[in-house]
């Protein structure tokens, strides 16, 4: 429904006919839009109210008040007769309440009764399988109290030598692991060590070829040399001053 000056109201019909788009369901403040919008679903309902009572042989009473106080109504019978049956239907349902409540009542009653007795029974059950309460029970109850006692000791063994069995094959696996961890450094230790013999062998050899150092050699010739020196300067010393020498071949 366009508004005065162009506007569509987009809470009602405006929206709806723009693409039956999701309407926002909420009161419509224009009262024209208002109006117009009651008007057309009124008959929309109405004729709902119709195809349901035709299509499907229901009895449908329809009952609507507009903001004004207009009645508008439909029936496919005599509507106080189903207003009647509307009335009726509700005393009905009210006392078939009544009754549901007080069965569903008995019915928990019940059922706690049975789930206490139960539990009485689980109580006393695992008191005899320690070994308590013993005294109110039969030979047979007795035989059959230690049968389920053998077959429980028995699911527990077999229990626990499976988990061992488990336990001992892990530790075998990871005794291999770690004897495979130890072997492998092991051969790099090894290696290694063969490295380190290598590179101390190799500078050793490299050692030996340079001259064998000995001390009286050195300190020999040193005293030669100085020796040499001494007779040197000496005869230098001669001849400055006019001395002659017994080794001159003039003399």
């Amino acid at each position: 429904m366009a508004l005065p000056g162009g506007n569509q109201d987009l809470r009602g019909e405006g929206r709806e006919e723009m693409g039956r788009g999701k309407i926002e369901i909420k009161r419509i403040e224009n009262t024209t839009n208002r109006q117009v919008t009651f008007c057309k679903r009124r008959n929309g309902l109405l004729k709902k109210a119709y195809e349901l009572s035709v299509l499907c042989d229901a009895e449908v009473a329809l009952i609507v008040f507009s903001t004004r106080g207009r009645l508008y109504e439909y029936s496919n019978d005599n509507i106080k007769s189903t207003i009647e049956r509307y009335k009726k239907a509700i005393a009905d349902n009210s006392n078939s309440g009544c009754i549901i409540e007080v069965n569903s009542q008995q019915y928990y009653q019940q059922e706690a009764t049975k789930l206490r007795h139960q539990i009485q029974i689980l109580q006393n059950a695992n008191r005899h399988l320690a070994g308590e309460g013993l005294s109110s029970l039969t030979i047979k109850e007795l035989k059959q109290l230690e049968s389920r006692l053998e077959r429980g000791i028995a699911r527990i063994r077999s229990k626990k030598h499976e988990l061992l069995f488990a336990e001992i094959e892990y530790m075998q696996k990871r005794e291999l692991e770690l004897q495979n961890d130890n072997t492998y450094l092991r051969s790099k230790i090894a290696e290694s060590e063969r490295v380190q013999h290598t590179n101390a062998a190799s500078s050793g050899a490299e050692f030996n070829t340079l001259p064998a150092f000995d001390a009286r050699n050195y300190y020999h010739i040193n005293m030669l040399e100085a020796a040499a020196h001494y007779s040197h300067q000496q005869d230098q010393t001669a001849l400055h001053l006019g001395y002659e020498t017994k080794d001159d071949p003039a003399a």
